[in-house]
């Protein structure tokens, strides 16, 4: 539904809307169900949520009269729960749990949280298993979330960046190869794991630089790559100079849950165009948020291609940036321009 279908919806008090939004009332502070029979508020003052709990994430409380809060807030914080054991139920157990169908649920879920149930069960798998191998259980007891070994190891490169040995030896032993290249902008290290690039900086000293990757990456095996490199550094230099252009090399995003729902959200960002931390944390669901959106962004370690450039101020200022806010607006000017 769009905001035109669903406020035709509200004005109409249609009660067959109740089950796909609610909304609420900026002036008032409250959420309603669109049947709700109080009187009808100016339409500038509304927003509307697919759920009740998204409405009290923003900080509205539930009318009394019409009681929205009886929705999916409790259905989903009560899945949330079972996803998290170690045998997470399926979809359709969860949905017919909450009384919904599996598409419905599917989609109720995701509005709230930010992320499919498949993706929180497989994110929370992960977080464990960092949690215990950092307090240094054995790979076979973090293993036990994944249902066997085998599909622990498969799973590793992308909930840990590593394999698990190395994860709990806190990157010890893990190779990451790294080159410094030039670009208009300064120069450019690239760095990057078995599994992909984990790391471009902006400087202009290519020993700080690499000071930098190495306290980034204290444990491992940090070292200058080989000349077959150069083409992944190339790669990354025309990026530099060309923003708007397409990026094709894998990455390695390590982070929290969070981190990496923003960095992804940060690439879905058209190039040439711009938003705000506000903006991105109610992308994301969670619109109270922004702080630690910015912080996120902050923490991005593969510039450009994680555009957190594209990410500015409130009031369009070039807020902070990790490479220097002059950098930002360079890169900004050349995707403004195409790339050119």
């Amino acid at each position: 539904m769009t905001d035109d279908d669903r406020w035709a919806a509200l004005a109409s008090r249609d009660p067959a809307a109740d089950a796909a939004f609610v909304y609420s009332v900026r002036t008032t502070g409250v959420y309603c169900r669109p049947s709700c029979p109080a009187r009808r508020p100016n339409r500038a003052n509304v927003r509307f949520h697919d759920t009740a709990v998204a409405a009290e994430r923003a900080g509205f409380r539930a009318c009394k009269r019409c009681g929205p809060a009886a929705g999916h807030g409790a259905a989903v914080a009560e899945a949330c729960r079972r996803l998290a054991a170690d045998e997470p139920p399926d979809l359709a157990a969860l949905a017919d749990a909450a009384g919904l169908s599996r598409f419905h649920f599917h989609r109720v879920f995701k509005s709230v949280v930010g992320v499919t149930p498949k993706a929180y069960a497989a994110a929370e798998r992960g977080r464990r298993a960092r949690e215990q191998l950092a307090a240094g259980a054995s790979v076979t007891a973090a293993a036990a979330g994944f249902g066997s070994a085998s599909r622990f190891y498969a799973a590793a490169p992308a909930a840990l960046g590593m394999a698990p040995a190395a994860y709990r030896a806190g990157g010890r032993g893990e190779v990451i190869r790294f080159a410094v290249g030039d670009s208009s902008l300064g120069r450019v290290l690239v760095a990057a794991t078995a599994v992909g690039v984990c790391a471009v900086f902006l400087g202009d000293d290519a020993d700080e630089l690499t000071a930098e990757l190495r306290r980034r990456f204290p444990k491992a095996d940090v070292q200058p790559a080989d000349a077959a490199f150069g083409a992944t550094v190339a790669n990354v230099v025309a990026l530099v100079e060309a923003p708007a252009a397409a990026f094709d090399l894998p990455l390695d995003l390590r982070g929290t849950a969070f981190q990496v729902r923003v960095w992804e959200a940060l690439r879905r960002i058209p190039a040439g165009t711009t938003t705000t931390y506000a903006k991105l944390a109610e992308q994301l669901g969670q619109p109270t948020a922004a702080r630690a959106v910015a912080r996120a962004c902050a923490t991005n370690h593969v510039s450009v291609a994680v555009p957190c450039h594209r990410v500015v101020g409130a009031t369009g200022a070039l807020t902070g940036y990790r490479w220097g806010v002059a950098r930002k607006a360079e890169l900004l000017k050349r995707e403004a321009a195409g790339g050119r």
